[in-house]
């Protein structure tokens, strides 16, 4: 195992990747920014380094400081936690470069997956169901409008190396494709740095059900069961679940089945995500891979009683997976809320501030993420999750009751969170009798909003 691990990452899951670090007796080095000098990961780490100021672009996603620091500091692994440099391929060889263990998948997977066109040709070799679509990337506007013509409107304009929603537009007749394929492509230069587009029909309002998987080095491929995340505000995610009601035993097998066959694929190693769609025929699409631990892991975790930075770390250091397919089994059912420092009735405006107060709910199958403690500042340079909340329950009905519950009893003083919102969606009847779709919001976001004004 590791002696000392960069933790190239801030806020919660900086925190989350530094307990596990520790209950494997693992040396940690946290890296800040001037904005971050009172982090809650600073303060909890074995040693802390400033990288930077507050920009991310100078601390956060400078590679040479993180690199450096880990060097200077006698690292011999780097876990990149989620976003920032997580799917950087150069990033991960560059750390190989320098004899330090990059904990996730080699460059060339992250190349192979992180372009999200040459994913979905890959898994069509491999007959893994993909949304139909162009075959690879599209070049041209025109060439995008013969192929909305031969599938069919809507469509969805993509970035090959998308996400969060960015360089993404639904194209719903002809005359707005040329516009909005134009827009997509200026945008995914602005984020991506890369401009390649490419096509895929709108399945409308499907579920969005993510597998876990894990893999290691010794050819062991196996899923973790899925995760619903069909609650999502402009394509982010904010209340995630598993198991998810749709999905019987003979389609969980199956959609897990193909996820496996997804990462096998790939070639993959360590903990990823395979991203379905399934339409209202029960029909699943393969839509990306994320190559790296998600925000929503702890849901995982939750039903399956496994921890997964453990297991990252595990499976970086060459050990074999510690389960079995087939000793992997969802008890009950876990239910989590993203908590950001936002206003919802403000069009979800980022509302950094002072915490003067934090008060987060416990009792049995409670669990809390969060970067919070009284005194923090959340800074407006970073995002604006603050905390997660996520419970565990024997049925799924006991664990909305139970989140209602935690986030009644949650007090955060300073600024607006979306506590409250989550709180909502929770009651409306379409969420409780399990049937919502990823349009969920886009219906009933006014009426959950006049909820909250009403109160």
């Amino acid at each position: 195992m590791f002696q000392k691990v960069l933790i190239a990452n801030r806020g919660e899951i900086a925190v989350r990747v530094l307990r596990a670090c520790r209950e494997l007796g693992i040396d940690t080095v946290a890296v800040y920014s001037a904005a971050d000098a009172d982090a809650l990961h600073v303060q909890l780490a074995t040693q802390a380094v400033c990288i930077g100021p507050a920009r991310a672009a100078d601390s956060y996603l400078n590679v040479d400081a993180l690199l450096t620091v880990a060097q200077q500091t006698g690292c011999d692994a780097v876990h990149p936690g989620y976003g920032f440099l997580s799917e950087n391929a150069d990033f991960a060889r560059r750390c190989a470069q320098m004899g330090l263990t990059f904990i996730g998948p080699s460059g060339d997977v992250m190349d192979a997956m992180g372009n999200k066109a040459a994913a979905r040709a890959l898994m069509m070799e491999h007959g893994v169901p993909v949304v139909p679509g162009s075959d690879g990337p599209v070049d041209t506007a025109q060439d995008a409008v013969a192929v909305a013509e031969s599938i069919g409107y809507p469509v969805l304009v993509k970035a090959s190396a998308g996400g969060g929603g960015r360089g993404m537009r639904r194209v719903d007749k002809a005359e707005e494709l040329v516009a909005k394929f134009e827009e997509a492509r200026a945008e995914a230069l602005a984020c991506f740095g890369d401009g390649q587009l490419y096509l895929e029909k709108l399945i409308l309002n499907p579920k969005h059900i993510e597998f876990q998987i894990l893999a290691d080095r010794h050819g062991n491929v196996i899923h973790l069961g899925e995760r619903d995340c069909s609650i999502q505000r402009k394509n982010q995610k904010l209340v995630e679940e598993s198991p998810s009601k749709i999905l019987s035993p003979e389609l969980r097998e199956e959609m897990g089945s193909a996820a496996v066959a997804a990462a096998k694929a790939a070639g993959y190693e360590n903990a990823g995500t395979i991203e379905f769609v399934v339409d209202q025929e029960g029909h699943f699409y393969f839509i990306e891979m994320n190559t790296r631990i998600q925000v929503e892991h702890p849901v995982t975790e939750m039903v399956t009683g496994l921890d997964l930075v453990r297991e990252q770390l595990r499976i970086a250091a060459g050990l074999p997976l510690s389960v079995k397919q087939e000793e992997v089994s969802l008890r009950g059912h876990a239910i989590e809320c993203r908590i950001n420092a936002e206003d919802a009735e403000a069009g979800f405006r980022p509302c950094p501030g002072t915490t003067r107060f934090v008060h987060f709910p416990g009792g049995p199958g409670v669990r809390v993420d969060s970067l919070l403690y009284n005194g923090y500042t959340v800074s407006p340079y970073y995002d604006s999750l603050v905390a997660k909340v996520i419970v565990h329950a024997p049925t799924r009905l006991e664990a909305i009751r139970r989140m209602r519950r935690c986030l009644e009893e949650m007090v955060i003083e300073g600024y607006p969170t979306t506590a409250d919102f989550c709180h909502l969606i929770l009651h409306h009847p379409d969420f409780v009798k399990g049937q919502y779709d990823t349009g969920f919001l886009g219906k009933y976001q006014e009426e959950l909003l006049k909820w909250e004004k009403e109160d």
